[in-house]
């Protein structure tokens, strides 16, 4: 196995505690912990802004099809389908290398792809036995950027919806009085705990 096999590490954030001068209490502060790009002033709100890491998350078995789809076009090497995946899905699925690398080897084992060149200059092609299973999975492989472009609009919708939520709050936070912001903490304690019971299901 060359060098273009890898694995990578995850990194952990950890709270650090509450913040204070905004005038809400903890209901706003699980709110914006909820949601990865609030920070301090609930800036910083970007395609990522709203994105959990769960949701990017897809089965091997789609980041498979994948692959083997974006080198039914052209070769890549392993940097090169992380990327393209990336631009294809508009950023909501972000395959990690872990993911990646260890299904590329796979192919190889199955002899459906073949690496070219060495290093982290490996580039990765069909072989005759991977265009041939291209050629039998067509509508299998055509699902994988489908169902892509179906979360991307719910995620478009999402990001719309949490951006008008958050213009609202910060109205809260220089404009409504004591008793306003006591509602709106109520308010909001309400709808997290909502959408916690929507994930739960």
């Amino acid at each position: 196995m060359n060098s273009e096999f890898h694995t990578t590490h995850e990194h952990q954030h950890h709270d650090r505690g509450p913040r204070r001068g905004h005038g809400f209490g903890s209901g706003a502060r699980a709110f914006a912990a909820a949601a990865p790009g609030f920070g301090p002033g609930f800036g910083g709100f970007g395609p990522r802004g709203f994105m959990p890491p769960g949701p990017q998350r897809k089965r091997r078995g789609d980041v498979r099809s994948a692959i083997i789809s974006l080198l039914s076009d052209k070769p890549f090497n392993g940097y090169g389908l992380i990327k393209e995946i990336a631009e294809r899905s508009g950023g909501t699925w972000n395959p990690s290398p872990g993911s990646v690398y260890p299904t590329l080897q796979q192919l190889v084992d199955e002899e459906l792809i073949e690496g070219v060149g060495e290093g982290r200059r490996t580039e990765f092609q069909l072989t005759d036995e991977g265009r041939a299973y291209v050629a039998e999975h067509t509508e299998e492989l055509d699902r994988v950027w489908a169902s892509v472009t179906e979360r991307t609009d719910a995620d478009a919708g999402l990001h719309e919806s949490v951006a008008k939520l958050m213009g609202v709050v910060h109205q809260f936070r220089f404009a409504a009085t004591d008793e306003q912001r006591a509602k709106a903490v109520t308010q909001l304690d309400e709808a997290r705990r909502a959408l916690y019971g929507i994930l739960a299901d």
